[in-house]
């Protein structure tokens, strides 16, 4: 029968043989327990975000919410879209906009730790000569005075491999046929952001369905997920993009302004999924008129608008509405209205900006800084979509963009708004809900 002794003896022996294995597991043990102690809460602290974002980016064109997440500009857009420091300490400009100076903070670095200085800030602007005559200054030259240039600086800047000065690091991008289609971000923390890059609204929802993503941003329309019952769903309102229907205001039967102004009347837009956008400037804008002309619903306004047009107008009264596939249940929406006000509408799905068209929604992006030479001003040729030539809009966006006053240039935005919503080259509509979908 074993024995109490006999077992002691037992331990006693595996003791002298294994003495050097136990002694070893021992200060293993203490060394674990230790970094546990001081390592530990930091360690189980530390998340990864799994994100899936809709659209194809390149290193250059990234999205906003992005670049900011990995880098600063010179300059940053405050909530009024007024610009303060960044990077920079400070900006002036001698010649009334032609030549701009920025002075760099002191004690910057960037994400490999090394200096920023002015050498390796590579902002490159082809109507600009940028000089650099000391570690600290940027001098910005340019081929005429450009009041909006300290919004332009906004941008973040990177060195190669998108390395930017911002919380967020890029550790690993991966590219199929010239298109970002994965980021790996690391903050100091250890925390981790893995975004995923979709071509179409359907494929980042397929994404989701399939557990690639934890969470989806910037969707419009929340179906199915809002039926959902392991799915939250938040909403945002993005102040700096609306709907509109632009018109192709070189076309015989849209370039007629009272046939535009018939069709703004025309549109309910009280049903829409979001707030009404009044003009092409954000709300939040400190160049933002709310007093331009609304064109509330009024369908009675608007048969008599079509009833006034020319007999020859009135012959073949129909309009092709183009669309993104995203906004067909709009388009198709707009066309019941403006078939209500008598005029036939077919609508046409597209993938891009159509190059003849009638009339074509979209969503559109709103520049910060309330400058839109580039969508309106009769020789963009290439940017002004509607083909839209009116000298006195022409005037006040010339203006605008060499005056350095911020009260003068706001009266100035504040008449192109009131007679570019009244000449209504395009109908302002709403401003979209976004939906983000994450997991409970």
């Amino acid at each position: 029968m074993l024995t109490f002794r006999y077992f002691l003896r037992l331990v006693s022996a595996f003791t002298v043989r294994f003495k050097g294995i136990i002694l070893l597991g021992i200060i293993l043990g203490v060394i674990l327990f230790l970094f546990l102690n001081v390592f530990g809460t930091s360690l189980l602290s530390r998340t990864t975000e799994s994100i899936g974002m809709v659209g194809r980016y390149g290193a250059d064109n990234l999205p906003d919410d992005v670049l900011h997440l990995i880098g600063n500009g010179l300059t940053k857009i405050n909530a009024d879209g007024t610009v303060s420091p960044d990077l920079a300490a400070s900006w002036e400009t001698s010649d009334k906009g032609q030549t701009w100076i920025f002075t760099l903070k002191d004690g910057l670095t960037w994400q490999d730790g090394k200096k920023v200085t002015a050498q390796s800030i590579n902002y490159q602007f082809s109507d600009a000569q940028i000089e650099k005559p000391n570690e600290k200054t940027l001098v910005f030259k340019l081929q005429s005075p450009f009041a909006p240039l300290p919004y332009v600086v906004a941008r973040p800047v990177f060195k190669k491999g998108l390395l930017g000065t911002g919380e967020w690091r890029v550790t690993k991008a991966t590219l199929s046929a010239g298109f970002i289609q994965k980021l790996i971000l690391v903050n100091k923390k250890g925390d981790k952001k893995i975004i995923k890059f979709y071509p179409t609204e359907d494929r980042a929802k397929l994404g989701f369905k399939l557990g690639e993503i934890d969470s989806l941003l910037g969707i419009f329309d929340s179906k199915p997920f809002d039926s959902w019952k392991v799915t939250d769903i938040g909403q945002d309102i993005n102040p700096h993009r609306y709907v509109a229907v632009f018109f192709n205001t070189q076309d015989k039967l849209t370039g007629e302004k009272s046939f535009r102004q018939a069709l703004a009347y025309a549109i309910d837009k009280e049903r829409f999924d979001g707030p009404r956008a009044l003009s092409p400037i954000s709300p939040n804008s400190w160049a933002y008129n709310p007093q331009v002309k609304p064109y509330t619903f009024d369908l009675d306004r608007a048969k008599e608008l079509v009833d006034e047009l020319p007999n020859e107008l009135k012959e073949n009264l129909s309009v092709n509405l183009a669309t993104t596939p995203v906004l067909l249940s709009t388009a198709e929406a707009i066309a019941k209205d403006w078939g209500s006000a008598g005029v036939k509408t077919s609508v046409q799905v597209t993938s891009g900006i159509p190059s003849d068209y009638q009339a074509f929604l979209a969503i559109f992006d709103i520049p910060h800084d309330p400058d839109q030479y580039a969508l309106w001003h009769s020789t963009q040729t290439g940017t002004n979509i509607s083909r839209y030539s009116n000298p006195r809009i022409d005037k006040l966006l010339e203006d605008g963009r060499v005056e350095l006053n911020l009260e003068e240039r706001r009266k100035i935005y504040l008449d192109f708004q009131r007679f570019l919503v009244e000449d209504s080259p395009a109908i302002f509509l709403y401003h979209p809900v976004l939906y983000e979908i994450s997991r409970r």
